[in-house]
């Protein structure tokens, strides 16, 4: 099973950048996304920006990992 889960990027170097997941900040590869924007969203698995996605897509998938987390007794970190 994969799980993607999506963040905002708050800045590039190169084929990396930092990403914010609901306020957790990761490093992650955006190679494969095609023009990749600071203050877009992308969908991200095993450290792999795999797809570029709407905000609004984003957030309502956030609040669902929210949920799940809060259902598993986990915090969004524990996700990621």
């Amino acid at each position: 099973m994969c799980l993607a889960i999506p963040g905002k990027i708050v800045s590039i170097d190169g084929h990396s950048a930092l990403v914010d997941f609901d306020g957790i900040e990761q490093k992650i590869i955006i190679a494969l996304v095609l023009n990749p924007e600071v203050g877009k969203y992308v969908i991200v698995h095993a450290g792999y920006a795999i797809e570029q996605m709407e905000e609004k897509d984003a957030m309502e998938a956030i609040e669902q990992w929210k949920e799940i987390a809060e259902d598993q007794n986990l915090d969004l970190s524990d996700m990621l």
